[in-house]
Parts: structure tokens; C-alpha cells; sequence
């Protein structure tokens, strides 16, 4: 941005030197230089304190680890990376058949308790029987059973389900493979299609003296040349991640500190036009944001053209 003010700069000397036939000497030369320098030196402090600038901002999004509720074998995964999938959707398939073995298995010994019972109970009203016997028998039974519930539910968990509209991105599951129920260990990313993207500009901590829920601001996409969304600043969030702790053993030491943290600042885009552009702004997507106080507004037209060029130079080479 600064390099981009003081080449238009340079640009306008040139171009009054040339129109008006100005000499160059001894003092000309130097006036407009010292000029620039208190110029330029002006604006640019009135410009990057009163309206923040970020060259560093991205589209943020929620995923979904796919974890299987239940450990197996994939038999089958019917589904395409990046492709639509629907609510209910089957992602993938386990091996049924260790499971559907331990449901027929309860099955049987619950028709088994089933009979006990039914013995206990006519024993009990001939008075051969005990009421401690079809208490106990009773108990047995309604454990089997709420074995099988348990067993049926696990059966059920062997077709695993979309439970949301969205898509599988890097799908690298494959049938033979061995599916763990283990928290750390998801099989599949899925994106919800309904969940919301954030958008954060990471700006320098002295920005703060200008930041505020409600101002302006604009956001423009590096894979959008030209292209300037007007936006808006929806909160700054209270934390850095430089300065977050654990429970540990260690002390902190200036070596966990190499460099000052940015200030994270959530924005949201307020600009109709972005609708016909949002599928083409992947999740991640990689930007830079400017926001507009309301101290010397006047100055902001500099930022807001200063954003301009920057985005139209990305026809020109790549900023990263």
C-alpha cells in the first residue's frame, strides 16, 4: 500500500516536471522530494491509523470429522469427493456381519429367558416356585434385552450417514480398510453446505485504537482481481493464540514469544454482488481487508483507492 502511494506520487512529479517544463536543480529536485517525504509521511499516518489496513485475511469454515460410532471393516463408500450429498445419504459401509451374528445370537437367548420366564411364572402360581426366582429370572431377560438393543443399534451404525446437506472433501476411505471408533482418528471431512463461513482480517495490534463493531470495511479476494466487497466489522475477537496456555509442567519463557500476534477481527460481508461470486471463492480462500473508522473519513477515499490498485495488481503477478 505505502509503495503504491509514493510510486503515484513519483508518477505526478514526473508528470508536472514534464508539463510545465520545471528545470531540474539544486532546489527543485529537493523540494519535491522533502515535499513527497512530508506528504506522503502525512497521509500515510493519517491513513493507517485512523483506517486499518490487513494484507493478511481468509475465508474460514467449519468441518465435520466422520468418525464411525462403531469399529470395522469398509465394505463399501458410495460416495464422491466434492460431490453434493444429501441429508441421510449413506457416506459408507462396515462389515454387517459380525454384527448381525451378535444380534441373532441375543435374539436367541432372549427367546431363551423369554421361556424361563414363562416356567418361573407357572411354577410360581402351581407354588412350587419362588418369587426370588422369577425376580432373578426377570432381571436376566431384561439384561439380554437391552443387550440386543445395544447390539441392534451397533447393526444400524454399520451404514454411516450424512446428517446434513454438504460434501466430502479429501476422501481417501476405501473399502478393506479398518474403521476405528476412536475420537482422534475421523475417516472422512465432511462440510456441512449449511454451516456458516467466517471471515477474519488479522490486523496489527495497534489497529485497536480503531476498531469497532460497526464500522465499515472492505474485503478483497485474491483470487477476484478488481473485484471490492463492502463489508462490515461484526466484532474483534478477545484472544490470540501467541498468548493461550495449557496445564503443562513447564514455565513460560521469552522464547514462546518470538513475535507479536495479530489481532483476529471477524467481518461480514454486506455487499449483494458477493452472491454471484461465492462459488467461486473456495473455503480458505486468502484476501486483504481494510476497515474505515469515523475519525478523518475524508482520508479513507486514499485507502479505499490504495485497496483498488492492490486488487487490480492481481492480474498482474500473484501477492503471495
Amino acid at each position: 500500500m505505502d509503495l503504491l502511494l509514493i510510486l503515484t506520487y513519483t508518477a505526478i512529479c514526473i508528470a508536472v516536471f514534464k508539463i510545465f517544463n520545471i528545470p531540474l536543480t539544486k532546489w527543485t529536485v529537493p523540494t519535491a522530494v522533502l515535499g513527497g517525504i512530508l506528504i506522503i509521511g502525512t497521509l500515510i499516518f493519517l491513513m493507517n491509523y485512523n483506517h486499518p489496513y490487513s494484507e493478511h485475511t481468509r475465508e474460514y469454515f467449519v468441518t465435520t470429522p466422520i468418525v464411525p460410532p462403531v469399529s470395522g471393516q469398509v465394505v463399501e463408500v458410495p460416495i464422491k469427493p466434492n460431490q453434493p450429498v444429501r441429508k441421510g445419504d449413506v457416506l459408507f459401509k462396515l462389515d454387517p456381519v459380525p454384527f448381525q451374528a451378535t444380534v441373532d445370537s441375543l435374539r436367541a437367548r432372549l427367546a431363551s429367558a423369554n421361556e424361563d420366564l414363562t416356567r418361573a411364572v407357572e411354577l410360581k402360581k402351581r407354588g412350587v416356585g419362588r418369587d426370588r426366582d422369577v425376580d432373578l429370572t426377570r432381571a436376566a431377560r431384561d439384561d439380554i434385552a437391552a443387550q440386543l438393543r445395544n447390539a441392534e443399534y451397533e447393526l444400524s451404525q454399520t451404514e454411516v450417514k450424512a446428517m446434513s446437506d454438504g460434501y466430502v472433501i479429501q476422501q481417501a476411505l476405501f473399502p478393506g480398510v479398518i474403521a476405528k471408533s476412536l475420537p482422534l482418528r475421523p475417516v472422512m471431512i465432511f462440510v456441512n453446505k449449511e454451516g456458516q463461513n467466517y471471515y477474519v482480517g488479522w490486523f496489527r495490534q495497534n489497529s485497536l485504537l480503531r476498531l469497532k463493531k460497526g464500522f465499515e470495511a472492505e474485503i478483497a479476494f485474491d483470487g477476484l482481481p478488481g473485484q471490492v466487497f463492502s463489508a462490515e466489522v461484526e466484532g474483534v475477537l478477545p484472544a490470540m493464540s501467541e498468548g493461550q496456555i495449557q496445564p503443562t509442567g513447564d514455565i513460560i519463557s521469552p522464547r514462546s514469544a518470538p513475535y507479536a500476534g495479530r489481532i483476529p477481527v471477524l467481518l461480514e460481508i454486506t455487499d449483494p454482488e458477493f452472491d454471484q461470486y461465492i462459488d467461486r471463492v473456495p473455503g480458505g480462500a486468502f484476501g486483504q481487508a481494510a476497515i474505515y473508522s469515523d475519525s478523518f473519513h475524508h482520508v479513507a477515499i486514499m485507502r479505499k483507492i490504495l485497496l483498488r490498485m492492490s486488487s487490480w495488481m492481481g492480474y498482474i503477478f500473484p501477492f503471495h
